[in-house]
């Protein structure tokens, strides 16, 4: 363990040449994951890495280092590494390192390292039970369990310094089901920052029946109807899409690099006033949370839309430079291997004050979204398209059949423009987004919402009334 006064001298050393900020990131992380498939457990892995990274900033540009040697030596050559790529010539540096305490805390209290293995083992496999047991015509199952307690230690050329402990607990279950003519499947995760008490909530039998139960019901759904239609997403579907369509493009390197619809568009209406949308970090153990971000900035609540009104960005130090504001607390990092990035955390849609089931009874024909699939966004444009795990035609106000093979094809802002209802109700899905190559732990929500029209990609129908795939 390096003292402050040791990381003053390679924060020094980084600044040796030139250069406007420097910053440290050490990385201690322990990982355990349980694989199942086949009825028997493939995998147990546990895994230990270590190392920091050594950043520069000097103008607009980023000179990265990083090392597995985390002595003072190994940094030092990583800082003198670093500080080559820097112009400015020579300057002496004295830098005090202060401790910064978070605004907000998590309470863990089953941490996974002081859980047996068998014990996670076991957790895998009720889930596995649970989903075979469900019905003859589940016909795979495949369940991954993983942990993860990250320590790591920041420290900056301002002064700051930062020790934290990051805590990630998750299950995902896939379910397959087959009744000899169709093969469907079936998915459900749930995770938190948070130790293994999070199972006392969300138990694996839990996952197990949410996955295995769609699956099944995608047996008998019929084919999806294609055109344009009213769509309603359920607030149990998560906010894929505002993630997707909306919050990577508020993220501010995109901004900058004018690689995002939103670009210029600051103080504009961009939705309709019924959509406010946030990234906060701060929501208590949610999968997406942290107490300080990855360049040690305390982790906030950062409102991006609101009442339809372009408010703010998602900023790391090195875009809110660029811009002269301060940073979002959005500074991001896969490991220590990697230079931080502006990144969403939890990102949703705010919730409104209708009820959820007056949005379908008001909505006379139309599709109602119950799960979101993949998808791909385009965030010059906000182009997106996405597909549908979970769907029922809505019909006079009631909601009838499940359907299955639908997409959903639009434009994010111009969806968002049209909104029209905004249920009281929320939901939440989590993942590890990818960008750059990097991938971290985000979750997103929503609330179930209407937009009038989008275009839903399925079975276009003839004046016979023979399907044609779409």
């Amino acid at each position: 363990m390096l003292s402050k006064q040791e990381l003053g001298e390679i924060l020094a050393a980084a600044l040796s040449q030139g250069g406007d900020f420097a910053d440290i990131f050490l990385e201690r992380k322990e990982t355990n994951a349980v694989g199942l498939e086949a009825d028997k457990v493939e995998r147990v892995v546990s895994g230990l890495d270590a190392g920091a990274g050594v950043r520069v900033i000097f103008g607009e540009n980023t000179a990265y280092a990083y090392t597995n040697d985390t002595s003072k030596k190994g940094l030092l050559n990583a800082a003198q590494t670093a500080a080559r790529a820097a112009r400015g010539g020579q300057k002496e540096q004295n830098i005090n390192l202060t401790a910064l305490k978070p605004v907000v805390d998590f309470d863990i209290k089953n941490l996974p390292n002081e859980v047996k293995i068998e014990d996670k083992v076991d957790l895998v496999e009720r889930a596995n039970r649970t989903a075979r047991e469900m019905n003859d015509q589940i016909k795979q199952v495949m369940v991954g369990y993983g942990d993860m307690i990250q320590e790591v230690t920041i420290a900056n050329s301002e002064g700051d310094y930062v020790e934290d402990r990051r805590i990630r607990t998750r299950m995902m279950v896939h379910a397959v089901a087959g009744d000899g003519k169709t093969i469907q499947t079936g998915y459900e995760a749930a995770g938190g920052f948070s130790g293994l008490e999070i199972f006392q909530k969300t138990t694996p039998e839990f996952i197990a029946r949410a996955a295995a139960n769609r699956a099944i019901l995608m047996l008998t759904a019929r084919p999806a109807p294609a055109g344009k239609m009213t769509v309603v997403m359920a607030g149990e579907a998560g906010g894929t899409m505002i993630h997707e369509a909306c919050g990577h493009g508020l993220e501010a390197d995109l901004i900058q690099k004018q690689l995002s619809v939103y670009s210029g568009k600051m103080g504009d209406k961009v939705a309709s006033e019924l959509v406010n949308v946030i990234d906060d970090a701060t929501v208590p153990n949610q999968y997406g949370s942290y107490r300080f971000d990855d360049e040690g900035v305390p982790g906030q609540k950062t409102v991006l839309i609101e009442n339809g009104v372009l408010k703010g960005y998602m900023y790391d130090r090195l875009t809110s430079f660029k811009d002269q504001r301060p940073s979002t607390g959005n500074g991001r990092r896969e490991s220590y291997q990697h230079k931080p990035i502006p990144r969403m955390s939890n990102t949703y849609l705010a919730a409104g004050k209708t009820d959820p089931d007056q949005v379908i009874r008001n909505t006379k024909h139309g599709l109602l979204v119950n799960k979101m699939g993949g998808g791909q966004v385009n965030t010059t444009n906000g182009d997106f398209v996405f597909e549908v795990a979970e769907g029922y035609l809505i019909e006079d106000g009631e909601v009838k059949s499940a359907v299955r093979g639908a997409t959903l094809t639009g434009n994010g802002p111009d969806a968002l423009r049209i909104v029209d209802m905004v249920g009281s109700d929320s939901g939440c899905a989590i993942g590890t987004c990818g960008k750059d190559g990097q991938g971290v732990a985000v979750s997103d929500a929503q609330p179930t919402i209407r937009i009038p029209e989008l275009v839903v990609g399925g079975i276009l129908e003839d004046e016979e009334g023979d399907g044609h795939g779409r």
